[in-house]
């Protein structure tokens, strides 16, 4: 089981603001986002690769092919600029 959270545009659109969710030991990120756009809808249209994302693991930037292991807190949040 891990904790995946969810920011900004995320949260509004998906309604959500955190919840477990049960994966193999290992999956990537990639396929984590994969999984979660299986469900449709606003996810599907979060998730499914056309709108930017980053992603963070027990708080550390990681790339999309980066490891997700059991008790993992996965964050998820559109790029931000600055000025």
């Amino acid at each position: 089981m891990i904790k995946v959270l969810y920011f900004a545009r995320l949260r509004e659109s998906l309604g959500l603001a955190e919840e477990s969710v049960d994966v193999n030991d290992g999956i990537g990120v990639a396929d984590l986002m994969a999984l979660l756009a299986t469900r449709g809808g606003q996810w599907q249209q979060e998730f499914d690769g056309c709108k930017p994302l980053r992603a963070a693991v027990n708080q550390t930037l990681v790339t999309n092919d980066a490891r997700i292991h059991a008790g993992d807190e996965v964050a998820f949040f559109p790029p931000v600029t600055g000025g």
